[in-house]
């Protein structure tokens, strides 16, 4: 197994990884990496920030099996229980959506659940094997897990709900090395004068007809518990699927850094407190992607979606080199500027691997791929997913004259792997306009008859009319 070092956000170091579960006798059955991921709530696109998330955890995936580990993968879909302030203050996210809209909140987490799974599809993630839970699925894990923690003694009720009582449990604010003692009433949950103490947390919030919420509110999504009628908090959900889907010590658990103050530290909080041991074993969180000075948030009105690069003529994959252009722990600061630089530079590593096809060079006769670019690689990759290292090596071995076409395109197998850039793919052929074509076999005609002078000029108005002409030993290729 190729030896992994990951920053650690709850020990704040980079730390040799190794899975809590070990193959069958060591060898027979390879170690299996079990890994969380939180995912969307659906009320609305996410933006190109929120997608930063799943680009670096699809990285991390791809690490994790190139290292000769299999890997079991969770990004759970928030239906439910999501408020307005990411705590226990405001409405749920889907009851807005859904006056927003005039649907149904099920009709609403659908289509935003399948404009996800588009997103995904567009920035090629690896979603073979991956499960997808719905926070509505597993109501029944969540109102067990709540009885427990009531049952351990760490909840109690109030008038709008069941509450974790941090008090109870001495290491609230592990996570990030959180400054509990100087959170003051009103600054991170929002005044509750029912609440023990500022940090402690809805597990399962009622409905308006138990004593929740404002008075006629109609909710599409509630459910009855031990409590009365409601619907489970918002940080109770990873716990439960996490656990019940791949069990504690989950390995890996990933999320942006604005997760950390206060849903991952009530994760924790919430699941060692029910099940007594460790929860997770290795935190990772993705800096944020900045527009304009500050975060780019729907609550900001700032947002920019997938679908907005893509009618701007941009492609997903270049905003995924983009990311890839910086380490995921590392804040990014997207400009249409940087984006289209990316774009340039990603088509001109297309080309330049195109014209592999048609211009081979190199002179090594080696058979094998050259171990030293296979080393190099999963090294910078296994360095807290070093992908800038990663690229400019990438570049390194398009440059290397030495290699031939043969064992370029092998090693490129082996970056396509990590990077998930589709580098070796045709992609779609797009149909040749009839007047481009024209122009085309007009400009063979002169080449035939050496009229070069014509035959730039043709090349020229190919160009303007947005198409690229190039010259092969099997002809003519248009692009």
């Amino acid at each position: 197994m190729a030896l992994i070092y990951l920053h650690n956000t709850l020990s704040g170091k980079k730390e040799p990884f190794a899975p809590a579960k070990k193959g069958f006798f060591g060898f027979l059955r390879r170690p299996k990496v079990g890994m969380y991921h939180c995912g969307p709530t659906v009320y609305n696109y996410a933006h190109i920030g929120n997608l930063r998330a799943y680009v670096f955890a699809d990285t991390l995936k791809r690490l994790v099996k190139a290292a000769g580990y299999s890997v079991k993968q969770v990004i759970n879909i928030t239906d439910v229980g999501h408020l307005t302030s990411d705590a226990d203050t405001g409405e749920d996210k889907m009851e807005k959506a859904r006056r927003r809209e005039h649907k149904s909140a099920w009709d609403i987490a659908k289509f935003y659940t399948e404009a996800f799974f588009s997103n995904l599809a567009d920035l090629n993630i690896d979603t073979a094997g991956t499960k997808f839970p719905r926070a509505t699925d597993f109501i029944r894990e969540q109102i067990r897990m709540v009885a427990l923690l009531e049952k351990k003694g760490f909840a109690y009720r109030t008038s709008d709900g069941i509450y974790f009582d941090t008090a109870k449990f001495p290491d609230y604010g592990k996570l990030g090395d959180i400054d509990i003692a100087g959170i003051r009433e009103g600054e991170r949950i929002g005044k509750n004068a029912e609440k023990r103490n500022p940090t402690d947390f809805a597990l399962w919030k009622l409905s308006a007809a138990q004593g929740g919420g404002s008075a006629g509110e109609k909710r599409d999504m509630e459910w009855d518990s031990p409590w009365g009628v409601g619907f489970p908090g918002w940080h109770i959900e990873c716990s439960a699927m996490a656990s019940a889907l791949l069990g504690i010590p989950v390995d890996v658990h990933t999320g942006g850094i604005d997760h950390i103050p206060v849903h991952h530290n009530n994760e924790i909080a919430q699941s060692e407190a029910a099940f007594g041991k460790e929860f997770v074993r290795y935190w990772l969180h993705s800096a944020f992607v900045n527009i304009e000075g500050g975060k780019m948030a729907k609550s900001e009105g700032n947002f920019i979606t997938l679908d907005t690069l893509k009618e701007r003529g941009f492609s997903p994959l270049a905003y995924r080199y983009f990311l890839l252009g910086a380490r995921y722990s590392t804040p990014l600061n997207f400009t249409w500027e940087a984006l289209e630089a990316a774009q340039t530079a990603y088509k001109r590593l297309k080309q330049t691997i195109a014209q592999g096809e048609y211009f081979p060079k190199g002179t090594s006769m080696a058979k094998e791929i050259p171990l030293d670019y296979s080393k190099k690689l999963l090294d910078l990759i296994s360095d807290d997913l070093n992908t800038p290292a990663a690229l400019a090596l990438l570049h390194d071995l398009l440059e290397d004259e030495e290699l031939k076409w043969s064992e370029k395109k092998k090693l490129l197998r082996e970056f396509d792997s990590l990077l998930g850039l589709d580098l070796l793919s045709k992609g779609k052929e797009r149909e040749i306009p009839v007047e481009v074509q024209k122009l085309a076999d007009e400009r063979a005609r002169a080449r035939a008859a050496k009229d070069w002078k014509r035959s730039d000029e043709l090349r020229d108005e190919i160009a303007k009319l947005g198409f690229e002409v190039k010259d092969t030993p099997e002809g003519q290729k248009i692009s």
